[in-house]
């Protein structure tokens, strides 16, 4: 899959951060120690595997010339992607069972797909649509040194120059107590493209596909500023859990479906020893955990 990239070089970062990695150590520092410093395997998830196809899925929808972008034309989408995934990630061909209700449980997992894909079409037409940019890599360093960088699902720019960034997400939309924590990510992007562009953007659009919901949000400058303040306070706080060893667990309705359980005090597990040596840095190209930010469980 084709990715376009904008970065902003700068030298002697302290560290890097990602909104999903930020969402980590927010959600659980224990989490973010599991997946970033020990690097454990975690098994592949149907509701992830479903939020990258979707997303492959409505990508290469506008491949496809305006007047071609029909309902028929992403489900007939949805065959070829599944298969290209699979050949880049043998792994996921274990996520269903051989046999009857192995062969169930992946038809009730297309059939979920296919209404996902449907559903975005009764929220926008995209036959009406031209993206700048798909699947944009950005990244950018902080004057504290700090590099930000995620991928961007959707960069839309209007005739006047105004930016709306767009999120797909496969899930259903949060109850509105929790909409400010949806909102991180896409402040997170747009802090990014402010840093990289000098343009504060125009609107922030989340697309849930789990049940046709829509949030909108238009940030200002102070929006952004107080964003990138809890970005370093994040991070700060990240140095100090690494430089004392201390990554406490949180407990949250969240922990139903992590694969650390086993290995979690909260659960009655011990962590691993802590690496001796760092492992290796993941390439700023990595997605990271997108598909877990893509599909809420």
């Amino acid at each position: 899959m084709t990715t376009t990239r904008i970065t902003e070089a700068g030298g002697g970062a302290a560290g890097s951060l990602s909104p999903s990695r930020a969402g980590d150590f927010m959600t659980c520092p224990l989490l973010y120690r599991f997946r970033v410093i020990d690097r454990l395997p975690e098994r592949p998830s149907p509701a992830a595997a479903r939020g990258t196809l979707v997303h492959a899925v409505l990508e290469r929808l506008y491949d496809l010339p305006a007047g071609e972008r029909t309902v028929a034309a992403a489900l007939g989408l949805l065959g070829p992607e599944w298969e290209r995934l699979l050949s880049e990630e043998p792994e996921l061909s274990g996520l269903f069972a051989e046999g009857g209700d192995g062969e169930a449980d992946r038809e009730r997992w297309l059939e979920q797909a296919k209404g996902q894909v449907e559903r975005y079409f009764t929220l926008e037409d995209p036959r009406r649509l031209e993206p700048a940019e798909r699947e944009l890599y950005v990244e950018t360093v902080l004057e504290s040194g700090l590099r930000l960088r995620g991928f961007i699902d959707r960069v839309d720019v209007a005739p006047t120059g105004e930016v709306r960034i767009v999120d797909y997400k496969t899930g259903s939309a949060p109850r509105a107590e929790f909409e400010a924590r949806a909102l991180f990510q896409m402040k997170f992007y747009a802090l990014v493209l402010w840093r990289l562009r000098g343009r504060v953007p125009r609107l922030l659009q989340l697309m849930y596909l789990g049940n046709g919901e829509v949030l909108r949000y238009a940030p200002d400058e102070a929006d952004l500023r107080a964003t990138e303040r809890k970005v370093e306070a994040l991070w700060a706080a990240i140095r100090r859990a690494t430089e004392t060893g201390e990554w406490r667990p949180r407990a949250s309705r969240l922990c139903d479906w992590c694969d650390h359980r086993e290995r979690c005090p909260e659960f009655g597990g011990t962590p691993p020893p802590l690496p001796a040596v760092p492992l290796p840095r993941e390439s700023p190209a990595d997605r990271e955990s997108a598909a877990r930010e893509r599909a809420d469980p």
